[in-house]
Formats: C-alpha cells, sequence, structure tokens
C-alpha cells in the first residue's frame, strides 16, 4: 500500500513541471486549457480505480470477469443489460473442484444435514455443478468475496420452513471462506437467528414461518389429539411481515409442511380441509392452500408500505422418496444426478406451477407499485438431485428420529449450495439493473 501511495504522489509531482509551463507564453491558452482537462481527466480516473486496491491489496485477485448473462453494454446508441441467458435451464456437470468447505470447516452445519459425520461413504454427490444450456459463460460458481461486496451495509431475510434455514446455513459455510459471522439474534430462539458479518456489515437472519400464512399446531397435550393444523389462508404470518421492512432482500419460500393435514380458514370461517377426513368438511386438496398460501404472502409484501426491498421467491425444492411414503420406509440412496430429461413426479410439476402462476400475477402487480419480486426457479435443478438428501446420514444409527430417512432435507456440503450460485448470479443482475439506470439517467 505504501509503494502504491509513493506511485500516485511520483505521478501527481511529475504533473507539476507540465502546470509550470502552462505560465509560459509559448502555449496559446486553448492548448493550455487541453493540457489541464487532459490531466484532470487522468487524475480523476486512475484514483477511484485504485482506491479499492489501497484499502485491499487482494482487491484485484477477487474479481471475476462479468459473465455473460450480466454485463451492460451499447447497442446501436443504446444502453442495454445481456439477459438472454437462462440460467435455470440446464444440466449438472462434473466439478472436480468442489467442495468449497468441509464439515470440519464450518459449524454452521446443522446435525441432521452432517452426513460426514454420520458416516455417509460417497463423496461424489459433492462434485456437481450447474451448467445453464446457451449459456457462454455458465454460472459461476459462487464467489464468496463478490458476494459480501454486493450485500455490504445490507440485510438479507431468509422466510420459511427448515429447507430455507438449510439454505441460509450453506450460505454462512460458503462465506466462511471469507469471514465467520458474529451471533446478532434479537431473541434466544433457534428458529429466529441473526449473524451480522461485521467487516461488511451484512446480517442474515431466519425467519421460521413454514406456511408463509399464519398456523396454529396440533395440541399434542391432549389426550385425543389430531395431527391437523389450522391454517389462515388469508392471514400473513407476522412473525414475518412484521419485520420485513427492516431487510434489503427478502428470500421466501414454503413446501413441505402444507403435505400436512390441515383445516383451511378464510375469514376466519372453515373453507374446507386438507385430509383432515372430519365430516362435513370438503377437502380442497394442498394444492388448494398451496396457491392461497403464497397469493396471501405476496399480497403482504405488495401492500408493505415499509419494505423498499428486493423479494426474491425461491422455488419448491422437492423431496425424493423412492419405495414408499416418508413413514413407509421410503428412502434416497441414489449416488448421481438425473439426466436433465428426467420428469418431476406430479406432485412437484403442480407446486412449482403454482408458485409461478402466482408470482407471475404478483409480479404484475409489483410492477405497477414500483415494487421488485424476482424468481429464483431452481426447481427443475434440485429435482434433478436425487442424490443430496441425508437419507439415514444424518444421525446416529440407533437414533430414535421422526424423519429416520431424511429426503427432505439436503447434506452440507452438497447440491443446495448450488442454490447461492443462482442467488450470487440474480444479485449481480439486480446490481447491473441500478448501474443501468444510473447510465440511461446521465445520458438522458
Amino acid at each position: 500500500m505504501f509503494s502504491l501511495s509513493k506511485s500516485l504522489l511520483f505521478v501527481s509531482l511529475s504533473i507539476f513541471p507540465s502546470m509550470e509551463l502552462l505560465h509560459s507564453a509559448t502555449f496559446p491558452s486553448k492548448q493550455k486549457l487541453l493540457i489541464v482537462v487532459t490531466i484532470a481527466t487522468i487524475l480523476f480516473t486512475i484514483i477511484p480505480l485504485l482506491n479499492p486496491f489501497l484499502e485491499d491489496p487482494n482487491f484485484f485477485l477477487k474479481q471475476q470477469p462479468p459473465s455473460q448473462s450480466s454485463i451492460i453494454k451499447l447497442e446501436n446508441g443504446v444502453i442495454t443489460s445481456h439477459e438472454s441467458c437462462d440460467i435455470f435451464s440446464g444440466e449438472w456437470v462434473p466439478n472436480p473442484e468442489a467442495p468449497y468447505y468441509t464439515n470440519t470447516t464450518c459449524w454452521a452445519i446443522h446435525e441432521h444435514q452432517n452426513c460426514m459425520k454420520f458416516g455417509r461413504p460417497d463423496t461424489d454427490f459433492i462434485k456437481w455443478k450447474w451448467k445453464p444450456y446457451g449459456c457462454e459463460d455458465g454460472l459461476p460458481v459462487f464467489d464468496p468475496f463478490r458476494f459480501l461486496e454486493i450485500v455490504r451495509g445490507k440485510t438479507m431475510a431468509f422466510v420459511g420452513d427448515s429447507v430455507s434455514r438449510n439454505h441460509m446455513q450453506s450460505l454462512i459455510c460458503l462465506l466462511s471462506q471469507v469471514e465467520y459471522p458474529k451471533d446478532a439474534s434479537l431473541k434466544d430462539d433457534d428458529y429466529f437467528k441473526r449473524w451480522t458479518y461485521e467487516t461488511y456489515n451484512f446480517t442474515i437472519a431466519a425467519f421460521w414461518t413454514p406456511h408463509l400464512v399464519k398456523s396454529k399446531e396440533p395440541d399434542l397435550t391432549q389426550t385425543e389429539h389430531t395431527d391437523i393444523f389450522d391454517l389462515y389462508l388469508d392471514e400473513a404470518d407476522e412473525s414475518w411481515t412484521a419485520d420485513i421492512g427492516n431487510f434489503d432482500y427478502v428470500i421466501i419460500s414454503s413446501g413441505h409442511w402444507h403435505y400436512r393435514p390441515s383445516v383451511y380458514y378464510e375469514n376466519r370461517t372453515i373453507t374446507g380441509c386438507h385430509y383432515c377426513q372430519l365430516p362435513n368438511i370438503t377437502d380442497l386438496t394442498m394444492f388448494y392452500g398451496y396457491r392461497k398460501a403464497f397469493r396471501t404472502a405476496f399480497k403482504a409484501i405488495l401492500d408493505s408500505e415499509s419494505f423498499k426491498g428486493v423479494m426474491y421467491l425461491r422455488s419448491f425444492a422437492p423431496s425424493h422418496f423412492e419405495g414408499g411414503l416418508w413413514n413407509e420406509g421410503g428412502n434416497c440412496l441414489r449416488k448421481q444426478p438425473y439426466k436433465s430429461n428426467e420428469s418431476q413426479d406430479e406432485t412437484t410439476m403442480k407446486l412449482h406451477m403454482i408458485q409461478l402462476e402466482e408470482f407471475w400475477r404478483a409480479e404484475e402487480e409489483a410492477k405497477k407499485k414500483g415494487k421488485r419480486l424476482r424468481l429464483l426457479d431452481t426447481t427443475q435443478a434440485m429435482w434433478l438431485r436425487p442424490d443430496g438428501h441425508p437419507s439415514r446420514y444424518g444421525h446416529m444409527p440407533e437414533a430414535n428420529v421422526t424423519l429416520y430417512n431424511d429426503c427432505v432435507h439436503w447434506c452440507l456440503p452438497g447440491p443446495i449450495d448450488n442454490l447461492n450460485d443462482f442467488l450470487l448470479a440474480m444479485l449481480k443482475r439486480e446490481e447491473d439493473k441500478g448501474l443501468l439506470a444510473q447510465v440511461r439517467k446521465m445520458l438522458s
């Protein structure tokens, strides 16, 4: 840093003889003006470019060239952002350089996703990356330095269920290559954790809301209890909606809890249920409740006067039980990804389509209100990874656990790490849109 500062000083001082010549009668006034403008341009161009290096000597080593999917360029005199590449359509290809952390280097791994600790014998499932079709530069592997620079001084919330928390813990592990966060939780509750990266003034938070809407769990203390949830489909869960105004990025997701038997309420009146098997209550199926829940969640964001940030819908991450349901001996023992032409099961396809339809519906309204809703459409990519779940390697063999063969959550490290490749790509695009708007404003 010292040698660079001296170099800058030398450049500045070397200009002064030229400045003395300006006072000479041999230079016409127009030439004097041209020299002054040229010198000023050089100084104001070089010094800002070198400023990041002065703060961090490794700055340039940490940078990656811009990807094809997010480059800003001039076309026919018009500034445009190149987003022709669909990063969510593609296939899994080998990545021998992975993983970028291990279960011994990252403390944020939940025990149930710590597959290596509990003896999973194969490791090939870690060594894959997503390659989009028709994208010259593909989808770059997660760059923790780049990510932290983009989110410097900002806040990010993960809103959803335990898979959402799984995603956040993956992000913490990937960022551990640069820095570990400090616990900044506002209360002693593992369902609502907050972490701050002090060097970057960046905070991430988890909000537990498995249905996104207000829900009431079964009272297991009652002698004749049932396993039925009460879901208030037209009331967003205030445990997350009350705080979203404090966040720059909100990533919402929901899925697997909607499979459970539920009674549906709208206007505080029972309108139907899903697999409740109660007399005089119509079974509307889980798809009805799923659609209503997302419609209500999106409405809460659109109606929020305090939320000025970007909302990302991270689409449904499917389970991969084979040979039976989760409580009937189903398991996930595959060791490699599916081929790209493997079709999703019918339930996954329906849930995914409901999310897309409700997102598109909300997106139209968001445009009118100046809100920013974005889609992390990762369902197909995750559907192709039946090999990435803990199965029985999320606990000791003799453990008495409800989900013995876990084909819902994801091993860490594992395929869920790639969700952060997608997230970073989308953050880059958002950054480019902001830059694009500034350039257009300057040229107008």
